[in-house]
Order: structure tokens, then sequence, then C-alpha cells
């Protein structure tokens, strides 16, 4: 395909820009969510000439399309780290500038409510209500057991639930959708079953890449001023190509299952619902989710794995996550849990390591114009438009 498609749209762009000394001036590694909105926005600089070069067949196949969809109201990250301000941020774009009617991008703001089952969660919670009140902005509600019982008479909240009513669902294909588009409108190319293999840094600020295309193996070489990283799963990877090996990166493979009904005779839900997150901090609990029709979804589970392609739906865990379940929505029975999906977030900690992990985005040192974007875990799909454009403004 590379020959016969995908290399006459490269030469265009290498011939109709001459007046530039590299191919591009902007490339773009990885079109998932994040690369596309990268792309999207990189576009819009006068003169720019971006490109985005993605290894599968199409756009989002891998974390982007694996996820809960949720527009996160940016509950859960500590005040001034980038996960709170990007998160915030891309919230407000999606709900205030990217109108369905307008865009094209589904999204409802359904909002969620977090339950607390004993006096640590109940302690825990009141402790995420005053953060959102006092430090981050978001508005917040309490609510006592008595009153969910009238917002949300199918769910248990036995010391109590707290309200936000900013959290919504957003369909991230028709989000992607749109990035592709706006890249497009303003004259970047997609590259797809493409896949680089080399990179190189020459003196004069510009980097050559070999890429090659996934079924015919042929090799092209690009020229490019700057590259932007978004390769996922992948990404440390992508970096370690230039990064000499004592500054070498890291991730690992965050691995969550989901599970559906297989009854529709249950209550129904108007909010997402999520437990008070676990003490260890790698995920937030199997939540309840809604998918834009309304019907309701359990998951992820979380565990760590070596091999970020296996997306086959362990079952292993789904005692544990009905148990879970059952504390705040009790009316079904295991046997109507049935595998739905699985998704592998890029984790920046490992097995054993505790803390909390920002968004690593950053141009590394003696490498001009190459930004590394690592750990862009949840809440990644919403931040997608905010870290665009802090990209944007921080480093071009």
């Amino acid at each position: 395909m590379f020959s016969k498609i995908k290399a006459p749209s490269i030469q265009f762009a290498t011939t109709h820009f001459k007046r530039f000394s590299s191919d591009f001036t902007h490339c773009v590694i990885g079109a998932g969510v994040v690369g596309l909105a990268v792309a999207a926005e990189l576009s819009k600089i006068p003169e720019a000439n971006v490109i985005v070069l993605e290894k599968n067949y199409k756009t989002g196949m891998e974390t982007s399309s694996r996820n809960s969809e949720v527009i996160h109201a940016g509950l859960y990250y500590p005040s001034g780290s980038l996960k709170s301000k990007l998160c915030i941020e891309g919230k407000n774009i999606i709900y205030n500038e990217l109108k369905p009617r307008l865009t094209g991008v589904d999204w409802i703001k359904c909002g969620k409510i977090v339950v607390a089952q004993n006096d640590y969660e109940d302690s825990e919670m009141e402790g995420l209500y005053y953060k959102c009140k006092n430090e981050l902005d978001i508005p917040a509600e309490l609510i006592p057991s008595t009153k969910l019982k009238y917002i949300e008479p199918a769910i248990e909240a036995l010391r109590g639930a707290m309200l936000s009513p900013s959290t919504g669902i957003i369909d991230s294909h028709s989000l992607m959708s749109y990035y592709e588009s706006c890249l497009k409108e303003n004259g970047a190319d997609i590259i797809l079953n493409t896949e680089v293999k080399n990179i190189e840094y020459s003196q004069n600020s510009a980097y050559s890449m070999v890429c090659e295309d996934a079924e015919s193996k042929e090799e092209v070489v690009l020229t490019v001023d700057n590259i932007i990283n978004c390769a996922g799963l992948h990404s440390h990877k992508v970096a370690n190509m230039l990064l000499p090996k004592d500054r070498q990166l890291q991730q690992y493979y965050g691995k969550g299952n989901y599970f559906q009904l297989s009854t529709s005779a249950v209550p129904k839900v108007k909010h997402l619902i999520y437990p008070v997150p676990p003490k260890h901090g790698k995920s937030l609990g199997t939540h309840l989710t809604l998918d834009m029709s309304g019907n309701i979804r359990f998951g992820p589970d979380f565990e760590y794995v070596e091999s970020p392609t296996d997306y086959s739906v362990s079952t292993k865990n789904l005692m544990a996550a009905y148990e879970a379940i059952i504390k705040y929505y009790p009316h079904i029975t295991p046997d109507q849990l049935i595998p739905a999906y699985s998704g592998i977030r890029p984790k920046l900690l490992g097995p054993g390591e505790k803390g909390f992990s920002d968004f690593y985005i950053q141009e590394e040192d003696g490498f001009k114009g190459f930004i590394n974007l690592m750990g862009i875990e949840s809440p990644g799909l919403t931040s997608s438009p905010a870290i665009a454009r802090y990209i944007r403004k921080t480093f071009f």
C-alpha cells in the first residue's frame, strides 16, 4: 500500500513545500486521539507542513478506542499537575467549543456519582469534595443516602455519595473523526500502515526518519524539523531511538477488562457510578459507565501485562469485579456479566511502585523540537484538546 497509495502523498508534500529545508515542519508519530488532536492544532500554524504517521491500518486502534469514554471532571489529580490542569481545560473545551450539532462530536453531560460504603470511604469522599470546592473550583455536591434514593433509586451508598455534575461520556470515534477533518482541512497528511523504524538527529537541527510500510516493507526516509512523539503504548520505544543509553525511558502496560450485562431486565441508571478510588491508586476501581445509548457496562479491573498487543478479555477477575459492583448495584448475578472488551494503558510506574505519575510532556534536552509524550493514560481522552494547545503554546 505504501508504494502504490501512500508514497505519492508524501512525494506531493515534499515537492509542494520546497520553501522548507526539510520535507515537513512537524511530524506527529501516532494517530490516536492525542496525536490527532496535536496534529490538528499544529496544522493551524501559518506555513506549517504537518504529517501524521500511524503504524496501524486505521486511526485510534489502541488506547484511544479501548477505554470508558468518560469526560472526566478532574477530581482525582493533584492540583497544579498537568493531569489536573489539562483535564479540566480539555473538559471545558469539549463542552464549550465542540458542540455536537456543529462539530459532529457526540457527548452527553450525564454527571457522575461517587459512592461511599464505610467510614474510610466516607472520609475519602469528603476530602475529595473539599478538594473540588477549595482547590480545583470543580462543581461537586455531597448527597446523603436518603437523597440519593430520589436521584438514583437503584444505587446503594451506605455512607452517602458525591455528585460530580460536570462528568460526561463521549464517543471517542466521533472526536477522532473531528480532529481528522480539521487537520485534513488545513492540508496535513495522515499516513497509515507506516511504522517509524529509526530516527537520526543532524547538526542542522533536522531529523531523518526511516519509515516502513507494514505490508510491502518498503522504506522511505523523511526529513522533518520537529517530531512530536504521540505513539502511546510505544512512545518510549520511539523516544529511545534518539536518547542515549543513560537517558532511556520506560513505560509499563496496565490492562483493564470491561464487562457488559447479558440482560436488560435490570434497573436503569442515569449517572455514571464510581466507588471511592482504592488505596493502591493504580485505577479508579470497577465503575458503572454508560455508552451513548444508555447501556450499562462495568470496568475496568487492573493488572500489569508484558505485552501491549493481547486484547483478549480475561475473566480471572470477574468474581472480584462482581463483588465490587454489587456493593453499589445489587441487582445482578455473576452469570449476567459477560466479557466485553479490554484496553491497555501506558503506565509510568511499574509493579510495586507507588505514588502519583503525571503526564510526561517535554522537549528532550539536546534534541531541539523533539517532544515526547509518555504515560498519557486517563484522563488523556478528556485532555486531548488541551494537550494539543499546551504543546503548541509551550514548544512552538
